[in-house]
C-alpha cells in the first residue's frame, strides 16, 4: 500500500466516453419479445392454489395473468396483473422475483429455473402504459375528499384505488416530482425511458387525484389540519433519515450518504457531468449498497468494494443482485466493520476495518485485526430509518412501534380517521410492492369507514325527524 502521505483523492467527471455510458446505463433486462414471452409462458403449469399467489405481496394471480399472455391476450394480462398492483410496471423491474413467487414458482424443483414471472409481467403491462388503455374508470362521485402525505408507491397506490371507489385524493408532497424511492432511489440501469413517471402518469389518468408539489406535512399542527380539512388522512412519508456509521469524520468531503448520490445520479440529465472517485468503499449490505456500488463502477471507477460487517448469508441484497454487482467487477469482503475514516486535507483518504465473527444470540464481535482500503468516496448504506422529526411532534398524536408508525392490519394508526403505510410504518419491508399493497389495503379501510360515517349521519338525521 502505498504511504499515508502521498494518498491523493481522485474525483472527477467525464471519466467514459458517451458510448460507454450509454451502454452501462442501458436497460438491464430488455423486454421479451412475443416470440420469448410465449415459450416462457408455455413454461408454467397453472398450479390450482398456485404458491406464486401466496408468494406476491400484492396477490396477483400469477397463473391466470400467464395464461392470457399464452392465448395472445396481452391487455387482458395486464388487467389481471394491474388491478391487484397498480404499479405493476416499476415492480416487474424492481421486485426482488427471485426470493418472491419466482422463489415459490414449483418450476425450481429439479429444473432449478423458475417461470421467468418479472419478465413476463413487464411484457404485459409495459405496452398499456403508452396506448391509451384505459383499465379503470373512477367510481361514482362519492363527495369525500382524502388527504394524502407523499407521493410514493404507498401513497399513489391509496389515491388510485379511492378513486376507483369515487373519492376524491389530494396528494402532499415534499419533492419536485412524484414517485418517492420509485423515482429518486432505484438504480438507473433497471428504470430506463423514464419510466417511473411513465407508469404515474397512466394512474393519474383515472381523474380526481390532484398532486401537490413542495408541500412538506412535517409537524403535528399541520396533521392535524389535515384531518380537519378531509375527510380522512394518509401517511405515506417512506424513511427521510440516512443511519449514520458512528465514525468521527463523517462530515469529511468524499464521506457522503448513498441514497442522496443516487438521487443525483436518478435526476441528472447528463451522466458524464457525475463526478465519481477512482477508489470507491461502500459501506452496507443491502440494496442500496449494491446499487450505489454497481453504478459508480459504470460511472468509471476503478475499484468498488462492498464492506459488509456480517456473512453473505445475511445479506439484505439478493444473491441475484451481488452476482450482478461482482460480475460487473465490484468486490465484496464480508466480516468486518468500519472502526476509523482517515483523512488527508479534510478527504477522506482510506477506510480501516476491524474483522469480525459471530457471536452469540446472532451478535457479531471484533476480532482485533485490522486493515485498511484506500477510497477516495466513502458511501454509508446502513439503511434508512423513519424520523419522528418528519411529523415533528406527531408522535405525541401517533404512536409508533419500533421506530416507526404503528398501524393495524387496516394500516389504521393510534388516531381514528389516519391510516399510514409503506417503509414508514412498523413491519414494513422497504419494497416498492409491499408499499404498495399497503395503500391499497388502506383505501378500502378508508372507504369503509366513510361509509359507516355516512350511515352514521343517515341514522342521526332519522332520530331527528322522529323526535321532531
Amino acid at each position: 500500500m502505498m504511504g499515508r502521505n502521498s494518498k491523493t483523492p481522485e474525483i472527477e467527471s467525464n471519466r467514459l466516453s458517451p458510448e460507454a455510458y450509454a451502454d452501462n446505463f442501458s436497460d438491464l433486462h430488455p423486454m421479451l419479445s412475443a416470440h420469448q414471452a410465449s415459450i416462457e409462458a408455455a413454461r408454467c403449469y397453472y398450479c390450482y392454489d398456485a404458491p406464486c399467489i401466496k408468494a406476491c405481496p400484492t396477490g396477483i394471480d400469477i397463473p391466470s395473468f400467464i395464461q392470457k399472455i399464452s392465448t395472445g391476450n396481452r391487455r387482458g394480462s395486464a388487467h389481471k396483473i394491474l388491478e391487484e398492483n397498480i404499479f405493476g410496471a416499476m415492480c416487474a423491474r424492481v421486485c426482488p422475483t427471485e426470493v418472491l413467487c419466482e422463489q415459490a414458482c414449483v418450476r425450481t424443483l429439479g429444473e432449478n429455473k423458475p417461470v421467468a414471472i418479472g419478465a413476463l409481467q413487464r411484457f404485459a403491462t409495459d405496452p398499456v402504459l403508452d396506448d391509451g388503455s384505459r383499465l379503470f374508470e373512477r367510481g361514482p362521485e362519492s363527495g369525500k375528499h382524502v388527504a394524502i402525505v407523499g407521493a410514493g408507491p404507498a401513497g399513489l397506490s391509496c389515491a388510485h384505488r379511492l378513486a376507483m371507489l369515487g373519492h376524491r385524493a389530494t396528494v402532499f408532497e415534499a419533492e419536485d416530482k412524484q414517485g418517492g424511492l420509485n423515482e429518486y432511489g432505484i438504480a438507473a440501469y433497471k428504470v430506463v425511458d423514464d419510466i417511473a413517471q411513465r407508469e404515474i402518469d397512466y394512474i393519474l389518468d383515472i381523474g380526481g387525484i390532484d398532486i401537490r408539489f413542495r408541500q412538506a406535512i412535517a409537524s403535528a399542527e399541520a396533521l392535524s389540519e389535515l384531518g380537519k380539512k378531509y375527510d380522512a388522512v394518509f401517511i405515506g412519508l417512506g424513511l427521510g433519515g440516512a443511519k449514520a456509521l458512528g465514525l468521527e469524520g463523517e462530515d469529511l468531503d468524499g464521506v457522503m450518504n448513498a441514497v442522496d448520490y443516487i438521487k443525483d445520479l436518478r435526476q441528472a440529465k447528463d451522466l458524464a457531468a457525475l463526478p465519481v472517485g477512482r477508489r470507491i468503499v461502500v459501506i452496507g449490505g443491502g440494496m442500496t449498497a449494491v446499487d450505489i456500488a454497481s453504478q459508480t463502477r459504470r460511472l468509471g471507477a476503478e475499484e468498488v468494494t462492498i464492506v459488509y460487517r456480517r456473512g453473505p448469508q445475511e445479506m439484505g441484497a439478493s444473491a441475484v443482485e451481488r452476482d450482478l454487482a461482482q460480475t460487473g467487477g465490484v468486490r465484496i469482503r464480508y466480516w468486518a466493520k468500519p472502526v476509523r475514516l482517515i483523512a488527508s486535507k479534510a478527504h477522506v483518504v482510506a477506510v480501516e476495518f476491524e474483522r469480525t465473527r459471530g457471536g452469540r444470540n446472532g451478535s457479531i464481535e471484533g476480532t482485533g485485526e485490522k486493515y485498511e482500503i484506500d477510497a477516495d468516496m466513502v458511501f454509508r448504506a446502513i439503511g434508512q430509518q423513519f424520523s419522528a422529526a418528519s411529523l415533528d411532534g406527531s408522535s405525541d398524536l401517533i404512536a409508533l412501534r419500533g421506530g416507526r408508525i404503528k398501524v393495524d392490519g387496516e394500516r389504521r394508526t393510534s388516531v381514528a380517521g389516519i391510516w399510514a403505510g409503506g417503509d414508514c410504518v412498523d413491519g414494513g419491508q422497504d419494497l416498492t410492492v409491499v408499499a404498495v399493497e399497503d395503500g391499497k389495503i388502506a383505501a378500502h379501510s378508508i372507504d369503509r369507514y366513510l361509509h359507516r360515517e355516512d350511515e352514521s349521519a343517515d341514522n342521526g338525521d332519522q332520530v331527528m325527524d322522529g323526535q321532531r
